[in-house]
């Protein structure tokens, strides 16, 4: 593998990991700035979410198009820099706004995804291009992994460790960028940064015109929102159920990763061999609220283990989702399909911790009915609102249709 692939997969996966890494001490580090109880600290880590979602949503195309402009090269080093920068703060930070602020600056350097594929589709033949982009997934499945458990057990040291290792991570991978990546894109390739650019809300608009994909984008939107009940709320909500440590929950964190890497690599195939799109997404979109019910009156350990595997399953819907909307359009609109399915997911990424840590702190404060697993049955509710939807989504007339004239 080149030294480019290296670098780029590397990015890739310290994005990965620095999503993840947050996730199993949010509890301890609200308390540490002094945000609150499990309940009432849970909204405030439910916004520092959904400002890391919510400035990667805003700064994607803007960072694709100063690397059109400028290159890729200096984005993705500039971003790497940023990212051990917004680290450092994160781990100084003795209160909820510097770590807000640390957040929001993590996702403007997680746009670099954007880059990061435009670099490979440079460097990359042709006929090498499937391959290479399926390791752009395999480096943030690894990092998925690697983030909630490198987070849990840093944290046995000092709640802060998570961060400085975080930050030496992607200070050496800036200066790994600097010594050895090659510029990809040629001169004459590059175009002048628009105005256009800057808007991350057009290409939504634009395909919720088209009346084929309508229906599918805002099923996926839905799931998609629900689903992020378990990044958002799954710390606190052990740790007011159970008590469990940093620790315990990265690992819960990683085997969740794991499961669902399990799922989408070797599952999901033979799933739609043998049930077909159709057949597929239903046993994820039941299984998933199996596992959210499941969740919600959750008591007893075992119980978390039981229905994890059901969750893991829920996550071939996505993809099963993402397919039917592309076949429910000509081949000029496959584009717009793909980027709106990526902005619609950072909308959800924005939005829900918002509502789903909101449900919690309610059911979790203990003032009243104490059913921390309340954000689990909400969930379930706004999965169940996308079933009767189904046959619509699935049955005649969904299949392809012909070019745009």
């Amino acid at each position: 593998m080149s030294r480019p692939m290296v670098f780029i997969l590397l990015t890739l996966l310290i994005d990965a990991i620095g999503i993840g890494i947050v996730f199993p001490i949010l509890p301890e580090l609200m308390m540490r700035v002094g945000a609150g109880s499990t309940a009432e600290g849970s909204v405030w880590g439910g916004l520092l979410m959904a400002a890391y979602a919510g400035t990667q949503f805003l700064f994607a195309p803007a960072v694709g198009g100063l690397s059109d402009a400028r290159g890729r090269k200096p984005v993705l080093v500039a971003a790497l820099a940023l990212l051990a920068l917004d680290y450092v703060i994160m781990a100084l930070a003795g209160s909820f706004w510097l770590l807000l602020l640390g957040r929001a600056l993590a996702g403007m350097s997680g746009a670099t995804y954007v880059t990061a594929t435009a670099y490979i589709a440079d460097i990359s033949a042709r006929e090498d291009r499937a391959a290479n982009f399926g390791l752009i997934g395999a480096a943030f499945g690894v990092g998925f992994v690697l983030g909630p458990v490198l987070g849990g057990l840093a944290a046995t040291w000092h709640v802060t460790a998570p961060f400085w290792i975080a930050a030496g991570l992607s200070g050496a991978a800036a200066l790994f960028g600097i010594f050895v990546l090659p510029e990809s894109l040629k001169p004459q390739n590059r175009r002048p940064f628009r105005r256009a650019d800057l808007d991350p809300f057009a290409a939504i608009l634009r395909a919720f015109r088209v009346p084929e994909l309508a229906l599918p984008l805002a099923m996926l939107f839905v799931f998609e929102f629900a689903n992020m009940v378990y990044p958002t709320i799954w710390a606190f909500w052990l740790t007011a159920l159970f008590g469990w440590t940093p620790a315990a929950i990265g690992l819960s964190l990683a085997g969740y990763g794991l499961g669902v890497a399990v799922t989408q690599g070797l599952v999901i195939r033979p799933c739609i061999r043998l049930l077909g799109e159709s057949g597929t997404l239903r046993l994820a979109l039941f299984s998933g609220l199996a596992a959210l019910v499941g969740f919600g009156v959750t008591r007893e350990v075992w119980m978390v283990f039981v229905f994890l595997p059901f969750a893991c399953l829920a996550d071939m819907a996505p993809a099963t989702m993402t397919a039917l909307a592309a076949n429910r359009v000509g081949e000029d609109r496959q584009g717009l399909v793909q980027g709106v399915i990526a902005a619609l997911a950072a909308v959800s990424a924005v939005l829900a911790p918002l509502a789903v840590t909101a449900v919690f702190e309610t059911y979790a404060d203990g003032q009243g009915l104490w059913l921390p697993g309340a954000p689990f049955l909400f969930a379930a509710v706004l999965l169940a609102c996308i079933l009767p939807f189904l046959p619509r989504l699935t049955g005649p007339g969904a299949g392809p249709v012909p070019k745009t004239p």
